[in-house]
């Protein structure tokens, strides 16, 4: 009788750990089947509209005036691309640099804690302040809207998702392998360069992809610092074209060739990050040398 009355609680007690357990699942499936869904709607909507929208043209000629028939994204792309290389090329370093002092030098100490608590906030603010912010410390000074101002913009986007990322990956590294290395002799420095950002290798990158993921899709820091321009310009000097903000005139207005050209845009930017992140997790993998 003992016996029985001692595996009776226990039973019930595994009983209502399976049926928590049955419960926690079929909500957690269903939330991933609701995300899917609308990520496949989404895609299904991105490539089924941006495909009515992609010709020959569309690499080839220069965005069209409103009663055009024929125009296309060049310059819009070739802009795009051109700000985007240049904040990652400027935001990177910067990032990568601070997420190593995080990481391997600043600990508890004051400076590291306020850096953290400075690139959370970055993290965490609209792009759209990090625009106002821009036009207002350089665009209304230099009375013009410009290539570089849009670049500086998307740049201070950059910096808190690369720090954030290349601090949290370092982290991940044993203290074994630090010690290991220090015990050899290797001094502090080929430490982090030789073995825990090598090691974090993949995951700095996969930041950096982040980064670019997200800057590349920007339209409101562009609208207060590039702007825009119909016509081809390389001069970052000057208001220059860019994807999104193209995209967003382009939705916007009632004509349907530009529609059309809107949505190419948008397939062009998702197959764009898509092709990054593919090429990244290919070369970059932990499995690779």
């Amino acid at each position: 009788m003992t016996e029985v009355a001692v595996k009776s609680p226990r039973n019930a007690v595994f009983a209502r750990r399976r049926i928590v357990n049955k419960v926690a699942l079929t909500l957690s499936l269903a939330a991933m089947a609701f995300g899917l869904f609308w990520l496949i709607w989404i895609l299904y909507t991105t490539v089924s509209l941006g495909f009515g929208g992609l010709t020959t043209h569309t690499f080839a000629e220069m965005t069209p005036s409103p009663n055009a028939e024929v125009g296309g994204l060049a310059n819009a792309i070739v802009g795009s691309v051109i700000m985007v290389a240049l904040a990652t090329f400027i935001g990177t370093p910067i990032g990568v640099l601070a997420g190593i002092y995080l990481a391997e030098y600043g600990g508890k100490g004051w400076l590291a804690s306020v850096t953290r608590f400075i690139n959370d906030i970055l993290l965490s603010a609209p792009s759209i302040v990090i625009g106002l912010f821009v036009y207002a410390i350089y665009v209304s000074h230099a009375k013009s809207f410009s290539g570089f101002a849009g670049v500086l913009a998307l740049a201070l986007l950059v910096v808190p998702v690369v720090v954030r990322t290349t601090e949290n990956m370092l982290k991940l590294i044993p203290n074994t392998l630090r010690e290991a290395a220090f015990a050899l002799g290797t001094p502090r420095w080929k430490v982090i360069m030789s073995i825990t950002l090598k090691s974090a290798r993949a995951g700095v990158v996969t930041g950096i992809l982040l980064a670019v993921a997200r800057i590349a899709g920007e339209t409101a820091p562009l609208l207060f610092t590039a702007l825009s321009n119909q016509f081809w310009s390389l001069d970052l000097g000057q208001p220059m074209a860019n994807l999104p903000v193209t995209i967003f005139k382009f939705a916007m207005s009632p004509f349907q060739n530009w529609q059309d050209l809107a949505w190419a845009g948008v397939l062009i930017i998702t197959v764009g990050v898509l092709g990054l992140n593919i090429l990244a997790r290919t070369f970059f993998s932990p499995k690779n040398p």
